[in-house]
């Protein structure tokens, strides 16, 4: 019943916007086709302001990339500098802990192709 009610609605609005260009198009052609211009000209302008700030070089995607190892490494070795003697022993627990949370993660880029590694090739002797 829902989707019926939804079929209907959306029907109706595509007709009523249709009846709406006809009568704009047979009443004013010239402020009709203006009209489509400027909407086009706008989708154009902001279309193009958007793919200016989106799609970035790929020298700007290797220095973003490269900023963002770089403060994981800073990370990294300011929590290895930062843990004195006494503290290790007992923070050594939960670093394992979640050196273990770490290691459960699997890479999704590497695979692993299984070969017949195991199995000598028949050769014929002539």
């Amino acid at each position: 019943m829902k989707n019926r009610f939804s079929i209907i609605l959306f029907g109706s609005i595509i007709f009523l916007a249709f009846i709406g260009l006809t009568t704009s198009l047979i009443k004013n052609p010239a402020g009709f086709f203006l009209n489509i211009a400027v909407i086009f000209a706008v989708g154009a302008i902001i279309w193009f302001i958007y793919r200016h700030f989106s799609t970035s070089s790929p020298q700007k995607k290797e220095q973003k990339a490269f900023l963002k190892a770089a403060k994981k490494s800073k990370k990294r070795l300011q929590t290895r500098d930062k843990s004195p003697a006494g503290q290790q022993h007992s923070t050594k627990s939960s670093s394992l802990k979640a050196n273990k949370h770490k290691r459960n993660k699997s890479t999704a880029h590497l695979t692993v192709i299984e070969g017949k590694k195991s199995k000598k090739k028949n050769r014929a002797s002539l």
